[in-house]
C-alpha cells in the first residue's frame, strides 16, 4: 500500500512537471499553459456530460426499483476522471480522458468488477452485531 501512494504523491508529480518542462521547452511555456487549461476545461466539461448521462441511468434504476451497481461504479468512474483532469499535467490529463470515453470506461470498469469478485471470494464479508 506504502509503495501505490509513493507513486500517485511522490513519483506521479514528478513525472508531471519533467514531461511539462520538455513540453514547454518544445512548444513554448505559453501554450503548454493553453493546452493545460484547454483540456482541463474539455475534461471539466466531458465529465459532466458523462456524469449527467450516468446520474440519469441511476434515476431510472432506482424508479424501476432496480440496484444501480454498474451506473454507481460509472459515476465512481466519472469522478475520478474529472479530478484527474483538474489536475494540471498530460500524464493524468490522458488518464482521465481514458477514464471518460465509454469504451475504455467499460475495460476498467470490467477490470473493477473482476477484482471486486475476486476480493469478495477471498475476504468474505463479516458482520458483528453488538447487543448494547
Amino acid at each position: 500500500m506504502f509503495a501505490k501512494l509513493f507513486i500517485a504523491f511522490a513519483v506521479l508529480p514528478v513525472l508531471e512537471i519533467y514531461v511539462l518542462i520538455h513540453v514547454g521547452s518544445v512548444i513554448g511555456a505559453l501554450n503548454t499553459v493553453a493546452i493545460v487549461l484547454l483540456t482541463a476545461f474539455a475534461g471539466a466539461w466531458l465529465a459532466r456530460v458523462e456524469g449527467m448521462q450516468t446520474l440519469l441511468r441511476i434515476r431510472q434504476s432506482m424508479h424501476q426499483g432496480v440496484m444501480p451497481t454498474n451506473a454507481l461504479i460509472d459515476a465512481a468512474i466519472i469522478l475520478t476522471a474529472g479530478l484527474l483532469l483538474l489536475t494540471p499535467g498530460f500524464i493524468t490529463d490522458g488518464m482521465g480522458l481514458l477514464l471518460l470515453f465509454p469504451p475504455t470506461r467499460k475495460l476498467f470498469k470490467d477490470w473493477i468488477i473482476r477484482a471486486l469478485k475476486d476480493w469478495t471470494s477471498n475476504h468474505p464479508p463479516t458482520i458483528t452485531y453488538y447487543r448494547p
